[in-house]
């Protein structure tokens, strides 16, 4: 009688979850195809297993090829997992309504972000109603140091976590991001005084944000923001968005707070 094949080491078996994950996570921040070369310089496994974890995945949906083969990038099962999480997810679907409300009441974009480590991921957008609005996709990634909608989160944590969450590095995506701790720190004092957040062109050039937390959960996981290009915000219009984000607010907390 055949003896059944010995299983394969634990570790062996982690390390391949690991990289699988890693690898897909790679396909996910670079867009477009890639070459095994490239993918190999970028997360440094040996070429032939990186190879052969490669074709499994293409078998798998998870990968996907050019016509030679040859070329690598995200495949179309990693969409219906990220749109499965999406539908799934309570909070998406409690908001609902409020950010309905809230975009009819503005006309401009409206975003619903959730923190993830020191970044914010967009689970939910409401285009504006506008000729001239921002383009952001739902699963786009951002660093939350950066946006209002990240900055609101941060502002729940203390000035001590803050400080252990940052990189050691803040990038600066344009000329006004804020790239040292002290000076994001002081903004995020200024948020947790006032109850929202700004983003003045620190992420993207000629678009102002504003956004607030959710608070089903403290520190929060989650924000809403409004976008609205710097040419159409006067004066007024800035305190008319942020007067609606305010009660989009008390309602957001009154859908969430079965969470």
């Amino acid at each position: 009688m055949a003896q059944p094949s010995p299983a394969a080491p634990v570790g062996a078996n982690v390390k391949s979850a690991v990289r699988t994950v890693e690898l897909l996570e790679y396909f996910a921040r670079h867009a477009g195809l890639h070459s095994l070369a490239e993918v190999q310089e970028a997360v440094g496994y040996p070429k032939s297993s990186l190879y052969m974890l490669l074709r499994t995945l293409v078998d798998l949906g998870w990968v996907e090829t050019d016509l030679t083969g040859t070329r690598y990038g995200i495949g179309v099962r990693a969409l219906l997992v990220g749109t499965s999480y999406i539908d799934g997810d309570e909070v998406v679907a409690a908001t609902r309504p409020a950010l309905d409300r809230l975009a009819d009441e503005t006309t401009e974009t409206v975003h619903l972000a959730r923190l993830d480590g020191t970044d914010v991921v967009y689970l939910a957008t409401r285009a504006s109603q506008h000729y001239l609005r921002p383009f952001t996709r739902v699963g786009r990634r951002l660093p939350a140091y950066a946006t209002s909608l990240g900055k609101a989160l941060l502002a729940t944590f203390t000035d001590e976590e803050v400080a252990a969450m940052l990189p050691e590095r803040l990038e600066p995506l344009t000329e006004h991001t804020r790239t040292t701790r002290d000076a994001l720190l002081a903004d995020l004092r200024e948020i947790r005084e006032r109850g929202y957040a700004t983003d003045r062109e620190e992420n993207t050039a000629g678009l102002c944000c504003f956004a607030v937390a959710l608070g089903y959960r403290r520190p929060a996981r989650d924000a809403v923001s409004c976008s609205v290009p710097v040419a159409r915000l006067t004066p007024g219009r800035e305190q008319m968005i942020r007067d609606a984000l305010l009660a989009a607010q008390e309602r957001l907390d009154l859908a969430t707070r079965h969470l």
